[in-house]
């Protein structure tokens, strides 16, 4: 498939055009803030040699025809942007002081755009998850679209932090999303018109009298009021089994995730693991709940929405509890991100680890593999059928 998208880039973007910014949220990818990190220097190893990049620096001050357009502070910046990138890494990236103001505001709450997690794989950007009642959602994109194009740009080599900044913008203008999907025979062009986006964290209901269907869209700090609140209905009503509904969901805060997975997982038990390689070794992450809905026969929904910290707790549960996993593979998000607070407001994001399951597996890439797989076919849309939903249903049905 990377093949042929790559020849729809090189046939549709043979001249890419200027854009004016704009952003979506990136929300939740296992992002761990450092508290007061704040580097003021780098050392400059002694086997490298740094006089290369002064003789550019020196050639453009003497010979560039506009030298009044030479601006230093973005001449840093860029330089370090390029560090960042070949690195090769699609969650290390830099943050200039505007970006990194911006990405705080995002870790408020609600911000403008269209409402869709996105991130990189193999190679390509692709949609993790349009969220629940968001103008990406509304607008049809689904988990696994690859965008080929935003406003006409291509997106080979772009970061997702710089498809953040093409794509999220003030609510009422609207971004054009150039989008290949498996079953469709060529790109399609999907106008979107963007909106404040607030997310709900959780829902909940009682199916057929006695499953109780939980649905999580984010793991945010919020949901942990939202299912304290919902896990004691729960206690309180028929319900005698559980439905876990993780597809679409790009994840969130890792503590927030060991959180939940402490109200089915027995205390002291394995969420997750962290792998920082060989130089820091592993840490591991426990249950500390009270086990509450521990007693309940569950399943658990995932999809190729289903990114980071849901697929921490769709892993937990299966090695723990042989919870089975009924829908398709998920996305595959297995690596920890740490926000370090550079001079002058800038960010420097960096992946210091990798995410394995309790019994050492990484996700990272690779996903989580369903026990009983179901696809969504566009038939199934048309009519408005969940057959994801339908197989948990009976499957649950026959659990003790």
């Amino acid at each position: 498939m990377k093949e042929k998208i790559i020849q729809f880039l090189k046939n549709k973007f043979v001249y890419p055009t200027t854009l004016a910014v704009c952003f979506i949220l990136v929300f939740g990818f296992g992002i761990w803030i450092g508290a007061e990190k704040v580097a003021y220097y780098v050392q400059e190893p002694d086997t490298i040699n740094f006089s290369l990049f002064w003789d550019v620096y020196n050639k453009l001050q003497q010979n560039f025809i506009n030298p009044e357009n030479i601006n230093d502070e973005e001449i840093i910046y860029g330089a370090i942007k390029g560090m960042t990138k070949s690195l090769g890494d699609p969650y290390t990236s830099f943050f200039d002081p505007t970006e990194a103001k911006k990405f705080e505001d995002d870790l408020l709450g609600s911000f403008e755009g269209i409402g869709v997690e996105i991130g990189i794989k193999k190679d390509l950007l692709t949609v993790i998850a349009p969220l629940k009642n968001t103008p990406g959602q509304k607008a049809g994109l689904k988990s696994g679209d690859v965008i080929i194009g935003i406003d006409g740009k291509s997106t080979v080599d772009m970061t997702t932090d710089d498809a953040v900044n093409l794509i999220r913008g003030k609510k009422g203008t609207n971004v054009v999303l150039t989008i290949y999907r498996d079953d469709w025979t060529e790109t399609q062009d999907i106008t979107i018109t963007r909106d404040t986006i607030e997310i709900p964290a959780m829902d909940w209901k009682i199916i057929n009298n006695n499953i109780a269907y939980i649905q999580i869209y984010q793991f945010d700090a919020s949901l942990l009021n939202n299912f304290k609140i919902a896990s004691n209905k729960i206690l309180e009503s028929n319900a005698e089994k559980i439905v876990l509904d993780l597809r679409d969901n790009p994840g969130g805060y890792l503590e927030v995730a060991q959180k939940i997975a402490g109200y089915f997982i027995k205390s002291g038990e394995i969420v997750v693991i962290e792998d920082f390689g060989a130089t820091r070794g592993q840490e591991v992450y426990k249950t500390n709940g009270d086990y509450s809905l521990e007693k309940y026969p569950i399943v658990v929904l995932i999809n190729e929405g289903s990114a980071s910290a849901s697929e921490i707790l769709a892993g937990a549960l299966r090695d723990n509890r042989n919870i089975q996993l009924i829908g398709e593979k998920s996305f595959g998000k297995g690596s920890v991100q740490e926000i370090i607070t550079l001079r002058g407001g800038s960010y420097l994001k960096i992946t210091i680890a990798k995410w394995l399951t309790p019994k050492g597996v990484s996700i990272s890439e690779v996903g989580l593999e369903p026990d009983i797989k179901i696809e969504i076919t566009n038939e199934d849309i048309k009519a408005e059928k969940d057959t994801q939903l339908e197989k948990a249903l009976e499957i649950i049905s026959n659990l003790k």
